[in-house]
């Protein structure tokens, strides 16, 4: 839901209200507040965000960070909070010390009940028009998996798996990803799911 506000918030105030404690994003200087995610939701962002971080780090890729932390893009304006981002270390001049400024290479962020037409709708245009190269939908729920990248006219393009079941990132050399783990339960351990998931970024 939208915050009832009489007057347009600035980014910089946005940054600053409650203390950085509302859960809520900045959008054309609304405040549009979040609601509480599931368990789920919880444990498939929390894997995924492993296997990512830790290949990331082992390579020297980049930067990962997960909720909370904030993705400006002036062009829209708005202010969201994406599950999961990654800066590669190309861009990393656009990290700040509590938001990217600036599109990240990837976003990624698990669909709920609550967030289901958000995430298809204003989030995927915004994402698209600010320029996110890689944007990844995972609805465990439904056990839907959708991998959008960028195509040469500006407007994201489903990529489908490869034959072997495996989705291969564009955003993160090397690293690749089989949906099926994310619809398991428990979830795989992250690091059996490591070492099929992180290559070597020369070999990815």
């Amino acid at each position: 839901m939208t915050i009832a506000l009489t007057r347009e918030v600035s980014f910089e105030e946005y940054m600053t209200m409650d203390g950085g404690e509302i859960n809520a994003e900045w959008v054309r200087g609304g405040i549009v507040e979040m609601s509480p995610v599931s368990g789920l939701h919880q444990e498939v962002a929390a894997f995924l965000h492993a296997l990512l971080r830790l290949h990331v780090r082992k390579h020297h890729l980049g930067t990962v960070r997960y909720e909370r932390f904030v993705m400006r893009l002036p062009t829209i304006p708005s202010a969201r909070e994406p599950d999961i981002l990654f800066v590669s270390a190309v861009n990393g001049e656009r990290l700040r010390e509590t938001f990217v400024d600036g599109p990240a290479d990837l976003v990624v962020e698990v669909v709920s009940l609550e967030s289901r037409d958000r995430d298809r709708g204003a989030k995927f245009f915004e994402y698209e028009q600010g320029g996110v190269p890689e944007y990844w939908l995972i609805d465990p729920d439904r056990q839907v998996s959708e991998f959008y990248v960028l195509g040469p006219r500006g407007h994201y393009e489903l990529i489908p798996v490869a034959a072997d079941g495996y989705f291969r990132s564009r955003a993160v050399r090397g690293f690749r990803v089989d949906p099926a783990w994310l619809y398991e339960n428990p979830l795989p351990d992250e690091l059996d799911a490591l070492a099929l998931a992180s290559q070597s970024p020369e070999n990815g």
